[in-house]
């Protein structure tokens, strides 16, 4: 997600790649950044945050402890920082910080690495107005954002950020029908993946609810409406439903249950 951050903001013609210092753990990781982007490198998180404006945080849930607590002495009190690690609450951040800085959350998806992404961002311990619309203009390369209330990002986590893997096992499943029924196995899959794509990109640009949308598309007595019903009998909705419920549970396990 840190190589896709970098990307959108260098892709935006906004930040010269030298205005961006990157630290990792991987030395072989951080020469790829190096010459693939030729962003700074710095070889700790202190020294990469040290005089930034803005620091993000875009490490595993486990590992945002240790970075919080080794960036918090050389932070200022107006210092934008922001975190990327799922279930991990702003509260949590904000004391490991020491009290310094102000926190904002963000949580991303997959698609994000191709400027698709699905990201929502929550306000944070002292964060404002102004550093929200910042978030937000960083994030916009990486796909669409939407603004709420950390309460709500177990939530997201559940639907967006948990998604990509329920759209691939969707499109897996779809080629597989291909396939069974004759269809070469790259031919399914591209048919199964641009069926997505080009139903997603319609719903967003048309603002139509789905179900309207669906009904435009099953006939009476047609084929869409049989397998429909195939659907329908396989409880497919319900089971979505359950991913997204069973996902959000997990999320407010690993935050603690609780913001």
């Amino acid at each position: 997600m840190a190589e896709a951050l970098i990307a959108g903001l260098l892709a935006s013609g906004r930040f010269h790649p030298r205005e961006l210092v990157v630290a990792d753990i991987a030395p072989g990781r951080l020469e790829h950044l190096r010459r693939t982007y030729r962003v700074s490198v710095a070889p700790d998180n202190r020294t990469a945050a040290q005089g930034a404006e803005a620091v993000v945080l875009a490490v595993k849930p486990k590992d945002v402890e240790g970075a919080a607590k080794e960036v918090a002495p050389v932070l200022a009190a107006r210092t934008l920082v922001i975190s990327l690690a799922a279930g991990v609450p702003s509260r949590a951040v904000f004391q490991w910080l020491g009290g310094r800085g102000r926190v904002v959350r963000v949580m991303p998806n997959m698609p994000a690495l191709v400027r698709e992404g699905a990201l929502a961002i929550a306000p944070g311990p002292r964060a404002t107005r102004v550093d929200l619309k910042r978030v937000e203009d960083l994030m916009a390369p990486l796909g669409r954002t939407v603004l709420l209330e950390e309460s709500h990002l177990d939530a997201v986590t559940g639907l967006s950020g948990s998604g990509p893997a329920y759209v691939f096992v969707t499109i897996e499943a779809l080629a597989d029908g291909g396939v069974k029924m004759g269809l070469p196995r790259e031919v399914a899959l591209l048919l199964a993946a641009q069926t997505v794509l080009g139903a997603a990109k319609m719903l967003l640009e048309s603002g139509e609810h789905p179900g309207r949308l669906k009904d435009r598309v099953a006939s009476p007595g047609g084929t869409t409406v049989a397998g429909l019903h195939e659907l329908e009998r396989g409880k497919v909705r319900a089971a979505f439903i359950s991913a997204v419920e069973a996902a959000t549970r997990r999320a407010r396990e690993l935050g603690g249950g609780k913001l």
